[in-house]
């Protein structure tokens, strides 16, 4: 079957960029949210755990649990807790799912400063505080997240405006209404690269961790690397002559006598159909023939296992989609092996 190799000196070499510029390991909250960008849930908990990591970010309640024993605190951004845990923080996405988390839930509120998708508004932020106590709520964080730090545009620079205004007013909330020193946080990848004097208490990074950064020339950094590479298995070889056409419809059509073998990924293993339709080659140019088919996909090699891809940016742009769709659409029965 078709595997991912995940390359944990590359892991460690985008971790230490980024613990530069957070200027502490301890800043540092790993985004694992969808079986951690398609890399493999626990294989990047234990992996971060090595390196230092003490802090995660997931999506689900049931991605905190599998790795509570990694991490000293997990955020779990969209879900109401099922069990309690002393190590995650449960979001508030919304004034109305306050009344919905249980009494001594540790709850972080996220703030919308501008991206209008998750999040409530400055002029709730009394209402919400006045909810959680009220809910009995141990509130510990407030956060945003910035939807165009990727970009030369200005939202970034008005968002954390917005942000440093929210941060003033829920200090002055925090001890009129009792609770601790809260948690702030704002920055995801690309933020944090934006930023010449990181102060804040962590940075959420996730796609930079993982090495598939994209950012304007004028922003990017090179010096991140790939952690994942795809490698499928030989099922299948045949010579076929000039004019054969391969797969299904026939759409694969060869321009020359040919060997051609069939391997064992496919659009069931998170192989996006549409780079068959515009040309797409492997890292070694081995041309993709005809259609993908749900289990497996012809190229033109006579390769026993071939490296399908060894950087998502390079397969997002036959695709012409983002990495982070080709990463997680990377189905969780590929076996993941780290080197």
């Amino acid at each position: 079957m078709a595997y991912i190799i995940l390359n944990k000196n590359n892991f460690f070499n985008n971790l230490d960029i980024i613990a530069n510029r957070t200027k502490s390991v301890d800043k540092i909250a790993l985004v694992l949210k969808d079986n951690a960008y398609g890399h493999g849930l626990l294989e990047m908990a234990s992996m971060a755990h090595e390196y230092g990591i003490k802090k995660a970010v997931v999506r689900t309640s049931d991605e905190a649990q599998r790795v509570e024993n990694y991490f000293e605190y997990i955020l779990a951004l969209a879900d109401i807790p099922t069990t309690k845990s002393d190590k995650i923080r449960y979001t508030i996405n919304d004034l109305t799912s306050i009344e919905k988390f249980p009494k001594g839930t540790k709850v972080e509120l996220k703030m919308d400063t501008g991206m209008h998708r998750n999040g409530i508004y400055e002029c709730e932020l009394e209402e919400a505080f006045l909810r959680i106590k009220n809910a009995e709520l141990v509130l510990e964080g407030i956060f945003t997240h910035h939807g165009s730090a990727d970009e030369l545009t200005s939202e970034w620079f008005w968002q954390k405006k917005n942000f440093g205004k929210i941060k003033e007013k829920a200090q002055k909330l925090s001890l009129e209404f009792g609770f601790k020193t809260l948690r702030f946080h704002s920055s995801n990848s690309a933020a944090l690269l934006r930023e010449s004097n990181f102060d804040e208490d962590m940075a959420r990074v996730g796609i930079a961790a993982y090495g598939c950064l994209e950012l304007p020339d004028a922003l990017s950094t090179r010096e991140f690397k790939p952690i994942l590479s795809l490698y499928a298995k030989k099922l299948s070889q045949r010579t076929l002559h000039e004019g054969s056409r391969v797969g299904y419809g026939g759409e694969g059509v060869l321009m020359q006598e040919s060997v051609v073998s069939n391997y064992d990924f496919g659009y069931g293993d998170g192989f996006l159909r549409i780079c068959a339709q515009n040309g797409y080659k492997t890292p070694q140019d081995a041309p993709l023939v005809g259609r993908i088919s749900m289990d497996n996909s012809s190229f033109i090699s006579t390769q026993e296992e071939l490296l399908i891809f060894d950087d998502a940016r390079v397969m997002a742009s036959y695709a012409k989609t983002i990495s982070y769709e080709v990463l997680t659409s990377l189905k969780a029965h590929l076996k993941r092996v780290v080197i």
